[in-house]
């Protein structure tokens, strides 16, 4: 795939097709990567908290089309004020993949998930969330990591699938299962637009998901839009703040730059360490309890994180 061609940003880097654009993450250290994709993980874990609060005073498909109207508007000024070029026809299928995965696919799915579930529940979930991003950077990013990376990243993923299907209520599977929907696309979310980003770089990637997006998201917008506001609480409005800036548009910044530099499959393994940040928020904001054995499992998941990045 071709990168944009013809014009140059305002930070000095030639946006040319091809290998010419290669260098926007080559000249990133693995140290530097692992930063990136650590700030990205901080950022992605008030996600699910931040959403669980707004949906308790908004429709989920409000706060979906809403998160992605608000983002994706602030994409376009992104790219105006940045001169960043049109991609090329090549790249608009993986925008669109991108688009699908975590613009519009996850934020949907777990915000269903989220009525059925606490977001100290659904933060369990995350642990399974390395092990697709690794698959589909296999798949798309043509990355190879060895056997033992696999054994660790699967033993993970186990460790916080048995945890989440045997400690749940059976009227809340459904919550369950929706997040793991909501996980599947995510990865191929990430995987699809890491790749995009070694040539076009993270925010150019996400901004124009957003817009390819966009749209779709304001006729959406228009169709869900509540009869009134009047009962919504104020922490609502909060949580659907957070989730439009930070999780829509800043986390990815930072996310896809990590997962660029440092390898999807590698740097992906960072959020297995992303449920001890969300159960903290969780437990610290919305006042949801949380048990020894999510500890345990996410102490086992940590566990797992290491050996998978000391064999990748």
């Amino acid at each position: 795939m071709s990168g944009i061609s013809g014009t140059s940003n305002p930070n000095g880097v030639n946006n040319m097709s091809g290998a010419g654009r290669m260098h926007i993450t080559s000249g990133m250290t693995t140290a530097s990567a692992w930063v990136s994709g650590f700030i990205g993980m901080l950022i992605f874990s008030g996600s699910l908290p931040a959403t669980r609060v707004a949906v308790q005073g908004l429709d989920p498909t409000f706060v979906t089309v809403a998160r992605a109207s608000i983002a994706g508007l602030l994409a376009i000024a992104l790219l105006v004020v940045r001169r960043e070029g049109i991609p090329v026809r090549r790249d608009l299928m993986s925008l669109v993949v991108v688009a699908l995965g975590v613009v519009l696919g996850f934020p949907f799915l777990s915000a269903l998930a989220l009525q059925h579930i606490t977001a100290a529940q659904s933060v369990v979930f995350v642990g399974v969330l390395p092990l697709s991003t690794s698959l589909f950077g296999v798949i798309r990013g043509g990355e190879r990591p060895r056997w033992g990376f696999w054994l660790f990243a699967v033993l993970g993923a186990a460790a916080v699938v048995g945890y989440a299907f045997s400690h749940q209520a059976p009227s809340s599977r459904t919550g369950a299962w929706l997040m793991l929907g909501a996980i599947l696309v995510c990865g191929l979310g990430y995987a699809e637009g890491a790749v995009l980003s070694r040539r076009l770089g993270g925010l150019a990637v996400i901004c124009w998901a957003l817009v390819v997006a966009l749209p779709v998201m304001l006729v959406a917008l228009w169709m869900a839009w509540p009869a009134t506001f009047a009962n919504v609480p104020p922490q609502a409005w909060v949580g659907l703040g957070y989730v439009s800036l930070f999780s829509m548009l800043i986390g990815f910044v930072f996310w896809y730059r990590g997962l660029a530099g440092g390898g999807i499959a590698t740097v992906g393994q960072l959020q297995l360490l992303q449920p001890f940040f969300g159960l903290l928020l969780a437990a610290t904001l919305l006042g949801e309890p949380y048990t020894l054995a999510m500890i345990v499992v996410m102490v086992v998941a940590a566990l797992c994180v290491a050996g998978a990045r000391r064999m990748a």
